[in-house]
């Protein structure tokens, strides 16, 4: 489990294609790998990933192509940023949500700056938007964000300056596929009120 507090902001060193998928290598700070174990989770854009090796400033992971599909690291190439997360260890802080870094979709974004605020507009696609909830969480890119502005399809979160000086969101371009993760919370309760509304 994650909390959508992001760590750090890593560097993608190595992305080269294997017969299972893809290895990544990420370049990242010391600290964030002090007392990392093979077979640790660690999320990546939001994305669970199982280590496979690391160094003292880089670790390494294999990606299936399931993985690929439903998320944004089918993209990311050599010298791309991605937010990272060490996973959730018994007794720390839950600074977000609880996050279960199995991604739900990936969604088409785009920044919207002015001089007193920051809004990221996500297209949601239509089959995850009745889970999108005014004031509920989000994770995107694996950042536990609030949901501020909700139309027919698509939603929006404002950026403070610490989210985006300690995340990738800052970079997004109009067009971006940005990892979507919705509140298990959220998603569990829904389901269930559909599936009592539909046995009456």
């Amino acid at each position: 489990m994650f909390t959508g507090i992001v760590q750090d902001i890593g560097l993608i060193s190595c992305k080269k294609e294997t017969d299972s998928g893809v290895f990544l290598e990420v370049k990242t700070q010391p600290d964030l790998l002090k007392d990392l174990k093979i077979g640790a989770s660690l999320a990546v854009n939001g994305v669970c990933l199982t280590v496979v090796k690391f160094t003292e400033d880089c670790v390494s992971f294999d990606v299936i192509p399931e993985t690929l599909r439903v998320t944004n690291l089918e993209f990311v190439s050599e010298g791309s940023k991605v937010n990272l997360e060490r996973s959730l260890k018994f007794g720390d802080e839950v600074g977000g949500h609880i996050l279960s870094g199995h991604i739900s979709c990936k969604a088409s974004s785009r920044l919207i700056k002015s001089k007193e605020e920051t809004e990221l507009v996500i297209e949601c696609p239509e089959e995850w938007s009745k889970y999108i909830l005014l004031k509920g969480y989000i994770a995107i890119n694996g950042a536990s964000l609030t949901i501020a502005k909700k139309t027919s399809n698509s939603f929006s979160v404002f950026l403070i300056p610490e989210t985006l000086d300690a995340t990738n969101l800052s970079q997004v371009s109009d067009g971006d596929l940005l990892n979507l993760e919705i509140d298990q919370t959220t998603y569990a309760t829904i389901n269930a009120a559909e599936s009592l509304i539909s046995k009456n």
